[in-house]
């Protein structure tokens, strides 16, 4: 499995829950307020690098429904490398980079992958390298 590539998700952002998002949770002006956003450097609205990861988090989990997930232990390498903004559709990819088996849990696997999103002409928004806990499935079920 190391090497394989996945492409998967569309997800659109509206102006509305990129608005509802950040009121809740970053509530800066550049999130919240489309007239004060034009007039910060970004000359507009975008949604807030959480917002971009939990819709990396809704992807993965809506393209891998049948693994069977027990957490993260954590991410690496986050970056959010350009602005989302209203109307942006995202997708994502996935490299998984490593897979191996616990060594203290014989019934469980660590899934390490390689993750990136970008809008629909392809612009990057963001990457992060995560680690993902799994049950192993028996061999042949």
């Amino acid at each position: 499995m190391p090497g394989h590539v996945f492409e998967y998700g569309a997800y659109a952002m509206s102006e509305a829950h990129i608005i509802e998002f950040a009121k809740q949770y970053d509530p800066q002006d550049f999130h919240t307020d489309p007239e004060a956003a034009k007039a910060t450097p970004y000359g507009g609205l975008i949604a807030s690098g959480l917002q971009t990861s939990s819709v990396f988090m809704r992807l993965l989990i809506d393209a891998f429904p049948d693994v069977a997930s027990l957490g993260s232990p954590g991410w690496d390498e986050l970056r959010w490398l350009n602005p989302v903004r209203p109307g942006d559709v995202l997708s994502a990819r996935t490299e998984i980079v490593e897979r191996r088996y616990s060594g203290s849990r014989p019934d469980r696997g660590i899934v390490t992958g390689r993750h990136a999103m970008a809008t629909q002409d392809g612009t990057p928004v963001f990457s992060v390298r995560n680690y993902w806990f799994v049950l192993r499935r028996e061999a042949g079920g």
